[in-house]
């Protein structure tokens, strides 16, 4: 059976997100007068992604809210009990600096024009949708995508099965028929085989050297191996070295 739709993740995907949060939150704490608070720059950075996804995967197993995950990151980060008004000050001073710096992937345009004529797109992310609507509206590719489904609506994360499938149901596709494309070689990867999709994984960081990727899960370096992978008739014609 042929890959009609590619199901998409955002963040580290299609969205440089690794690189705007940490250009953005040391714009943030610049402007707070904390950025030599932890030692280094570098030291508060690598703290705020540590906690950013310690409360992200408090989030992912329903032990919080959205918003309440986006509350403790700051309370946690800056060692100091806050109130919900005063938690959310403070991050929404941190996103200006944070979408200051938004931008798309190199690869990512080039994929989805070369893709837009054979098969149907979709969105899936452990967001919320007032998130990543807007941000793909900022980045000018929303109308690339039929349906933008995410956690924070959906009641459920992946790398749960259920989420996948909402995915596919809003395409009207049975899973074999749609392919799914993220950063992250469990949660994306390992969650939508599971699931039963074609599970590719976007390894843009060189993480391949330390993770054994099960059979039939396709690992690429670039989006421009995608369409060889789908088996898309594009300008896009090498075979993913990874297989």
């Amino acid at each position: 059976m042929s890959i009609r739709a590619v199901v998409w993740d955002v963040d580290d995907t299609l969205f440089d997100y690794t690189t705007a949060d940490r250009e953005g939150m040391r714009g943030h704490l610049a402007a707070e007068g904390l950025l030599e608070r932890y030692g280094t720059p570098e030291r508060a950075l690598d703290l705020w992604r540590e906690i950013t996804d310690q409360q992200w995967a408090r989030f992912a197993d329903g032990e919080t809210t959205f918003e309440g995950q986006r509350r403790d990151r700051v309370r946690v980060f800056l060692g100091r009990a806050l109130t919900d008004a005063e938690a959310d000050a403070w991050f929404e001073r941190y996103i200006t600096h944070y979408e200051a710096a938004w931008a798309l992937f190199p690869d990512v345009l080039p994929v989805l024009d070369a893709l837009a004529a054979s098969h149907r797109h979709a969105v899936l992310s452990n967001s919320s949708l007032h998130v990543q609507d807007r941000k793909l509206r900022v980045l000018g590719v929303h109308d690339r995508f039929e349906a933008i489904l995410c956690a924070a609506e959906l009641g459920v994360s992946k790398p749960d099965a259920a989420a996948f499938l909402a995915a596919c149901e809003a395409l009207a596709l049975p899973p074999r028929e749609v392919a799914y494309v993220g950063d992250h070689p469990e949660i994306d990867g390992q969650g939508s085989a599971d699931a039963g999709l074609l599970s590719v994984w976007i390894d843009r960081y060189g993480a391949a050297a330390t993770i054994q990727l099960p059979s039939g899960r396709h690992r690429i370096a670039t989006l421009a191996e995608l369409p060889a992978i789908l088996g898309a008739d594009t300008r896009f014609g090498a075979q993913s070295t990874f297989g």
